[in-house]
């Protein structure tokens, strides 16, 4: 029995992106705040996820670029090339250690009290630590994160069958990588390891890799993938794994069978809800429920980022943590303001592939069920910069209400949509029109003059492409 007390205004569970915002705001709001983290502060984005991949992507970016240099003009005396996933691992980490180090000390500097373990609610104000001590509290901020979900499947426990968790710390290359999953951990993990030199298989159960994206987005990137020599194979189902003399088979419904050295588990990932202790909160597939206040069904418990399940991306863990503090510290009486929703509706989502995909808002089949659209669409094969920087394939999209311009979706794919989405977003954010948009002078050549155009193609008035009807 936990015997040890300590007491606190507001108590974070779980210090990834939604928890130690929450833990900050908090704290500049006057609370007395603790943060507990079982792991590392910044979650499974930092350590995980979002950085590290993105560290071995602008590598294999560079290998990528460098199959390019000829038709440049730029020669290469030796022109083969190896990676040292020594060296890799520890230039990841490296990297990881000064970004956590950097949320540590922004917790600290905001005078929040870090607890290196294991959180439990065990009562809407009551946190159990290891089963040591319990923290009474008057609010508690639940941010218990997720983690990767496991199928059902003969064989799946295998040790060769790793998930993206387990993947990054990989200090050999495997001569041949089948990834099940075409979702985004799916593709970046794919394209990340066929770029150091596996042959890699993707293993799609829905029609089409990316499904939850727009069509032409999964149409395009499955082109440009098969294009790299990765293999794609789409509505199949896994049936069962096989592991023998140092590898796998992987067996498919529809009889093929794909061998590997090594497998990637990528289906998503689920709420983690580890961190609650007791059974009254209320909780529906596998997700804590919340409204749009970040509030549990219980006063003064609320549950933000990955565990509720609404947005599972950093950045609108981000916005979850800061509201969700702030209406606890609305409710605590520490502060005069009024409870603050957390605006989600125009979050965007990137995959950092080659080319890079960057979504914001409907794709055109949710558009087109809820309203007349008009959609706008410039080919980067048209846009100077990108053919001047050796990167032509992809688009840019742009799906609007055709009676008063209002902008539903924007879609990219190419060089830099991961920055150029930000602008879509922001101006969706803002109510501005594709009338709007066309309006405004954007820098020439770029990349996000783009926009403009598929902006201005929604009204038919798009001077760089041929006029339609």
């Amino acid at each position: 029995m936990a015997e040890k007390k300590r007491n606190a205004d507001i108590v974070v569970i779980g210090g990834g992106p939604a928890g130690y915002v929450a833990a900050i705001q908090a704290a500049r709001c006057g609370a007395s705040t603790v943060i507990i983290e079982k792991d590392v502060v910044g979650g499974t984005c930092l350590n995980r996820g979002c950085i590290p991949t993105k560290y071995y992507l602008k590598s294999a970016e560079m290998l990528l670029e460098l199959q390019k240099f000829a038709d440049r003009g730029i020669t290469i005396t030796d022109p083969s090339t190896s990676i040292d996933m020594k060296k890799a691992v520890k230039g990841k980490n490296k990297v990881v250690r000064k970004l956590t180090g950097g949320v540590k000390s922004l917790l600290l500097s905001n005078g929040v009290t870090i607890i290196n373990g294991t959180g439990k609610m065990i009562s809407p104000t009551q946190v159990e630590i290891d089963g040591k001590e319990i923290i009474e509290t008057k609010a508690v901020i639940l941010a218990g994160g997720s983690k990767a979900i496991k199928i059902p499947i003969p064989g799946v426990e295998s040790p060769r069958v790793l998930t993206s968790d387990e993947i990054l710390d990989l200090e050999t290359i495997p001569k041949r990588l089948t990834v099940i999953g075409g979702g985004v951990i799916g593709i970046e993990m794919g394209l990340i390891f066929h770029s150091f030199g596996s042959e890699v298989s993707v293993v799609e159960l829905d029609k089409s890799i990316l499904p939850f994206m727009d069509r032409e987005v999964s149409q395009t990137m499955t082109k440009e993938l098969k294009g790299l020599g990765i293999s794609i194979n789409t509505g199949v189902k896994l049936e069962k794994i096989v592991e023998h003399d140092d590898m796998l088979d992987l067996e498919l419904s529809d009889g093929t069978i794909l061998q590997s050295d090594l497998a990637l588990l990528s289906i998503g990932r689920g709420s983690d809800l580890s961190c609650i202790g007791m059974d009254e909160l209320e909780i529906e597939r596998g997700k804590v429920v919340v409204n749009d206040f970040g509030e549990t069904n219980l006063p003064g418990v609320y549950a933000i980022g990955d565990i509720n399940g609404k947005k599972m991306l950093a950045h609108a863990a981000y916005k979850m943590g800061e509201k969700s503090a702030l209406n606890a510290c609305s409710y605590l009486k520490l502060t005069d303001s009024k409870k603050e929703k957390a605006d989600l509706s125009a979050v965007p989502s990137v995959v950092y592939s080659v080319p890079e995909v960057g979504c914001v808002g409907l794709n055109e089949d949710e558009a087109k069920a809820k309203y007349d659209v008009t959609i706008g669409k410039f080919p980067l094969a048209a846009n100077g910069r990108a053919l001047a920087t050796g990167t032509p394939e992809g688009f840019v999209k742009v799906i609007a209400d055709r009676q008063y311009g209002q902008i539903l979706g924007v879609h990219i794919v190419g060089h830099n949509a991961s920055e150029i989405i930000n602008e879509a977003a922001v101006l969706m954010a803002m109510e501005i029109t594709v009338h709007e948009v066309a309006e405004c002078v954007h820098g020439h050549p770029t990349i996000g003059e783009a926009f403009m155009e598929a902006s201005a193609d929604c009204l038919k008035a798009c001077m760089h492409l041929p006029p339609r009807s």
